[in-house]
């Protein structure tokens, strides 16, 4: 898993749909298929490329499966995005000076 996986995974809107589903807690699939136009398969394909990448995890419970996000993938976004972060105080500081610039 890298990051490349994870942005390729993430990068189609269906998976993210799905992520930011499972943000919110532990699904299987045919709940997760609710309110999206999307067959059974399809839905497990996404789900595999979203478990590839590390950015979900399933359980199982008998021969129920329950999806989830994984913690582990998450700390790769962060961890890149860590590299970035230096850049926000500057940009909302220059921000700031012209948006106080244009009040005046």
């Amino acid at each position: 898993m890298s990051e490349n996986d994870i942005f390729k995974a993430l990068a189609d809107p269906t998976r993210r749909t799905v992520f930011e589903k499972l943000a919110s807690g532990s699904m299987n699939a045919s709940t997760l298929r609710e309110g999206m136009d999307i067959s059974q398969p399809a839905m497990s394909q996404h789900l595999a490329v979203l478990r590839t990448a590390g950015l979900v995890r399933e359980q199982r419970h008998g021969r129920y499966v329950n999806y989830e996000v994984d913690p582990n993938g998450l700390a790769l976004i962060a961890q890149w995005l860590t590299k970035y972060r230096a850049y926000w105080p500057a940009r909302m500081d220059a921000l700031n000076t012209l948006l106080k610039d244009m009040d005046q």
